[in-house]
């Protein structure tokens, strides 16, 4: 499957995931009211927050699969390393949902706030959390394999179809069977329990033939534990660094205060399903060219990817940062929602933007097996965000936790980027700095702001809508047309 059909699959998912996401969101307020909502953004806490028990074995599994994929690695090897995966998460998410189990009472009494929910109803939910969480950790298994065998376009029908499933059928059971939080969860862990042989079926069937069965080899877990110890490493820094403010926010004000802003870091973090395609698809070929020492295809497909990155993702969260009261009216359609999200979102949108620019570097020297990079810049940064948090939230409130986000990842764009240009790619830096970066991004800033003082304020839904899809695609012209690439290849066009 070429990287263009890869990309093409996983934007068509993400925005699948977006277009349920966002229609689900306000009929989820609506069924369960504001405070059960804050209990639904406490549940996405928590999923990013368990995606580390995997011990980085997803990503470990899409690089070692994408080495498979360029003859690097036999069947044998394939089958037996996604055996030896697939033991050691079911073996972690026992344990994760025991210790949920145990501990959900305490957390409903001691960690959240609310007002009207009963604490015996959010351990319920706590409880459904954590057993979600642990058969994600199975279901990664299968999905990074996948990835790495470039399937793609078979994974994202697959994940579309438990999308669907996941909700629609919530609302199905919150209007037909009862309207609260326990329910909710009860159709999650269901869904999430189907999910399992529908991927795992694939990753299988996707590999070779193989002399034997397939076995858990414990050399392969010492063989691949540098690697994927490295990305367990950055995966922990990288959850203090993206949900410590979520999580400190959440202990300290009230589920309903909680839910404005986690509306909006909802909204914000959307945008990250601009970019996921992107690094999925260029991830294995990254690998292949890494592992070939290939070092112009590597250097072409980094620039591609990294202009891509700031037409499509730069240019949506230029547009979400200045046209975010239009965002979250449109798609809430809840007035007070909108009045109090609006100032978290600016600032969040910001923060995200920076932070995806970060995306394609972080997954070349990922490709490369080089992990301690982000693991020292990681450690450096999450000595100054933890005491920074704890500075500024109680003084600021949750716009204080949004302007540290942005804070972050101006350091993580001004330091980051340099040393992995300096080892991987020396003659690079300042042409992505200037070219991937900053043209696009001021060529898109000063079409959205044209369009923010020229264009009218929309009177409906479908108004709003209609705007902001004329203002992405204004911003993301202006933002390819900044591009060099994009100038030259217009000019040899009109030849």
């Amino acid at each position: 499957m070429s990287t263009r059909a890869n990309v093409a699959a996983n934007y068509f998912g993400q925005l699948y995931a977006a277009v349920m996401g966002f229609a689900f969101v306000p009929i989820c307020i609506r069924y369960l009211g504001t405070e059960s909502y804050g209990l639904v953004a406490v549940f996405a806490i928590v999923q990013t927050s368990a995606a580390l028990l995997d011990l980085g074995m997803k990503p470990t599994l899409a690089r070692e699969m994408a080495r498979h994929s360029a003859g690097a690695r036999d069947a044998q090897f394939s089958r037996d390393l996604l055996r030896t995966a697939e033991i050691l998460s079911i073996c972690v998410a026992l344990v994760v949902v025991l210790a949920v189990w145990g501990a959900s009472s305490w957390l409903a009494a001691h960690w959240l706030k609310a007002n009207r929910l009963s604490q015996p109803a959010i351990a319920h939910a706590l409880t459904g959390m954590g057993a979600v969480c642990a058969l994600r950790l199975i279901e990664n298994v299968y999905v990074g394999s996948i990835v790495g065998l470039q399937r793609q376009v078979t994974q994202c029908i697959i994940s579309c179809s438990l999308m669907t499933a996941r909700a629609v059928g919530a609302v199905a059971v919150l209007a037909l069977v009862r309207p609260n939080i326990e329910t909710f969860f009860q159709w999650q862990v269901i869904v999430s329990l189907a999910s399992i042989p529908a991927y795992g079926i694939v990753a299988y069937r996707s590999l070779s033939p193989a002399p034997r069965e397939a076995r858990f080899s414990g050399a392969l877990v010492a063989d691949l534990w540098r690697f994927s110890g490295g990305v367990t490493a950055n995966s922990v820094l990288a959850l203090l660094l993206t949900q410590l403010d979520k999580i400190l926010l959440s202990a300290r004000i009230s589920l309903e205060e909680f839910s404005y802003y986690a509306v909006a870091s909802t909204l914000s973090s959307a945008l990250y399903m601009l970019s996921i395609p992107i690094s999925a698809a260029f991830y294995p070929s990254f690998a292949k060219h890494s592992t070939r020492n290939d070092v112009a295809g590597l250097r072409l497909e980094y620039h591609q990817a990294a202009k891509l990155m700031a037409t499509i993702m730069g240019s949506a969260a230029i547009v979400l940062g200045i046209f975010a009261d239009v965002a979250l009216q449109t798609w809430t359609g809840d007035a007070d929602v909108t009045a109090h999200a609006t100032p978290f979102l600016r600032v969040l949108a910001l923060g995200t933007l920076l932070n995806g620019f970060v995306g394609v570097p972080y997954q070349l020297q990922l490709a490369t097996g080089w992990t301690s990079l982000t693991v020292k810049l990681n450690v450096t940064a999450v000595s100054a965000f933890a005491p920074a948090l704890f500075l500024v939230i109680p003084r600021y409130g949750a716009i204080g936790a949004a302007w540290i986000w942005v804070a972050l990842n101006l350091g993580y764009l001004l330091s980051y980027s340099h040393f992995m240009h300096r080892r991987l790619l020396p003659d690079d830096k300042w042409r992505w700095y200037r070219q991937d970066v900053l043209l696009p991004a001021a060529a898109g800033g000063l079409a959205a702001a044209v369009c923010r003082a020229c264009l009218p304020e929309p009177s409906s839904k479908v108004g709003g809508i209609c705007l902001l899809i004329l203002v992405f695609l204004v911003v993301a012209l202006a933002s390819a047309l900044a591009c060099q690439s994009t100038r030259t290849q217009l000019n040899h066009a009109r030849w």
